[in-house]
């Protein structure tokens, strides 16, 4: 029984490489909150898949995991398993059913002591270690701590890194220094590339979400990430339409692509559907691409295929059948 399938691209676009700090641009940067809130708020009712592309957009939505562990016990063994997750996310008598070539997951998220041992596992797989960087989750490492983490990050194989931002220069309003920051992490990245997490649970308004978004996309970000997964808030539907709209603007201004990485909180295959809805109908096809889209998750792969599983066979299985990472 094959599935209809989405297309998708291989090809790399232009690296973002940043602009000159332009303050008028992020001041002027304005939000309609309550037009968000009704946007947001419609967005998953408006659109549905069904059937077999239900289970095609669950299938891509596989590509576009960041599969994640970022636990306090987590041990080189815990990170090969996950690794093993990501080389073959769902078990090859399903994909066989569906009529589904073998797939992999977008990249594999770790902290940077187990970047070499991610690296090891993921050999010849193409998939690539994202490291989290600089003080990772608070970001309240001095500056030069900063970038000697990232530095040894990219040293020890990882092809991106997940920055975290001083989230008091936003609070502050002190933009400039944002900016900074942020091209100095650019910089350390070097051929990494740099995802920058906002944070956006702690950043206090929607309107400093988008001003924070297009600081790091002026400094170089190749991605805007919602969140560490630690706030109390993480990714909404509401915090991500206005990044993806500041992402949609940055590329208006300037011909340059950056992706969108929403993390935390994201556990069910519904929500995985949402974020891809809202990708297509904000920023297009391509901006559902792995290249420029990413979940960052740990529990949500488990759901996607009991999911799929139900549209194989009619059931869905016990937790018990869900080999875990």
């Amino acid at each position: 029984m094959a599935t209809a399938t989405i297309p998708h691209s291989h090809s790399l676009p232009e690296r973002n490489p940043g602009t000159t700090f332009d303050l008028s641009a992020v001041e002027g940067a304005l939000v309609n909150k309550s037009a968000v809130e009704r946007r947001a708020a419609t967005l998953p009712t408006r659109r549905t898949v069904k059937k077999e592309w239900q289970a095609a957009w669950l299938l891509h939505a596989i590509r576009t995991i960041d599969l994640t562990t970022l636990a306090g016990d987590d041990t080189p063994g815990t990170v090969r398993r996950l690794c093993t997750k990501a080389r073959q996310p769902v078990r090859p008598e399903l994909l066989q059913t569906l009529g589904v070539a073998p797939l992999t997951t977008g990249a594999v998220c770790v902290y940077h002591e187990m970047v070499p041992a991610a690296v090891a596992a993921l050999e010849g797989s193409g998939i690539p270690v994202a490291a989290v960087s600089t003080g990772f989750p608070a970001g309240l490492n001095p500056h030069r701590l900063k970038l000697q983490e990232i530095e040894a990050s990219v040293a020890a194989g990882a092809g991106e890194i997940d920055i975290v931002i001083s989230r008091h220069h936003v609070l502050t309003g002190n933009w400039q220094a944002l900016y900074h920051e942020v091209r100095d992490f650019r910089e350390a990245c070097g051929p990494a590339h740099m995802k920058s997490i906002l944070a956006v649970g702690e950043l206090g308004t929607l309107k400093n979400v988008l001003r924070a978004s297009m600081v790091c996309m002026q400094a170089g970000s190749d991605f805007i990430k919602t969140s560490t997964g630690k706030e109390t808030v993480n990714a909404t539907l509401q915090n991500s339409l206005v990044m993806v709209r500041a992402i949609r603007a940055f590329h208006e201004q300037t011909g340059y692509k950056v992706g969108f990485k929403p993390a935390g909180g994201i556990r069910s295959a519904k929500q995985a559907l949402d974020w891809l809805s809202l990708m297509k109908e904000e920023l297009g096809h391509e901006w559902m691409q792995p290249h420029l889209f990413r979940l960052g998750a740990s529990a949500l792969l488990n759901d996607i295929e009991r999911q799929l599983e139900h549209f194989a066979y009619g059931r869905y299985a016990s937790m018990q059948y869900q080999p875990l990472g």
